[in-house]
């Protein structure tokens, strides 16, 4: 039987893993938050470590709001990058596997066709530049492992769909930010492009979202659409949402490595959507 560590496991990603994972009697979850194994802390990381003796350690573990990280530096960096460093130094201490989590906000916004691996990260905002802080933690650290850069998640827990969803309760008319896009991706999708890597000596950087793109006002006006709401689209500039982290523009990633290594096609958004959509109904 080979355990997987899985950090953040109560986020969404952490809950699709298990999802997963959860009924294969080949795999057990040694599922882990803060309250069970507190990452910023070295000697505790490779203590637990060690302990357990993984085939495998999925870190989903992330400070991912982007405002909040303008202003709590510190534990931002603590949690997206000190955090990644020491389970690379754990990992490979203990000859595991480390899957690592990064996202879109490494690169600038400033493209117009679709990043991919090889293109140069350039973050604007703190939750970027501490995320991008971890990778490279990873990349000096780790022996065996993946970086799997992904986007617009969304699953079980809170998210953007659920937040629409609820918002047309009680609104005819939201307004969403129309100069912003990217690719809608589903956990249950990112997983499996997880699934489809852990497996395998395939390491490296790879990008890990759904195909298709959209703004976050067409996303929304295709949830509305799917969930049978009247609810009305007011597409609003970067500008008018007036947040206080930067948002990139267009975050459109490309999942190249997949591609061109094993043939993998993600499923398009709006297929990932529709599904996402019905499981809830």
């Amino acid at each position: 039987m080979k355990k997987i560590i899985v950090t953040g496991c109560n986020g969404q990603l952490g809950r699709a893993i298990n999802v997963k994972y959860g009924n294969n009697t080949d795999i057990e979850l040694v599922n882990t938050d803060v309250g069970e194994l507190d990452i910023t802390d070295i000697d505790k990381t490779i203590e637990f470590v060690r302990q357990v003796k993984p085939y495998a350690v999925i870190n989903c573990a992330a400070h991912t709001a982007v405002d909040a990280c303008e202003t709590d530096v510190d534990n931002a960096y603590k949690i997206n990058a000190i955090g990644p460093r020491n389970l690379s130094i754990a990992a490979r201490e203990t000859g595991a596997k480390l899957m690592h989590i990064s996202t879109d906000y490494v690169f600038a916004g400033d493209a117009s066709e679709p990043y991919i691996e090889f293109d140069t990260p350039d973050p604007q905002g703190m939750y970027g530049k501490t995320k991008l802080a971890g990778e490279h933690f990873v990349e000096q650290f780790a022996k065996d492992y993946f970086i799997v850069r992904t986007a617009w998640l969304y699953g079980d827990g809170k998210n953007f769909v659920k937040t629409m969803l609820r918002l047309s309760e009680t609104k005819d008319e939201i307004g969403v930010v129309k100069d912003q896009v990217g690719s809608p991706t589903s956990t249950l999708e990112l997983v499996k492009i997880m699934d489809t890597l852990i497996w395998t000596e395939n390491y490296g950087l790879f990008h890990g979202t759904c195909e298709g793109v959209c703004s976050w006002a067409d996303f929304a006006t295709e949830i509305f659409r799917l969930a049978g709401k009247n609810t009305k689209v007011k597409g609003i500039t970067t500008e008018e949402y007036n947040a206080p982290g930067k948002r990139p523009a267009y975050s459109v990633l490309d999942n190249y490595m997949l591609r061109l290594t094993c043939g993998y096609i993600a499923a398009d958004w709006q297929k990932a959507l529709t599904e996402y959509i019905r499981q809830l109904a």
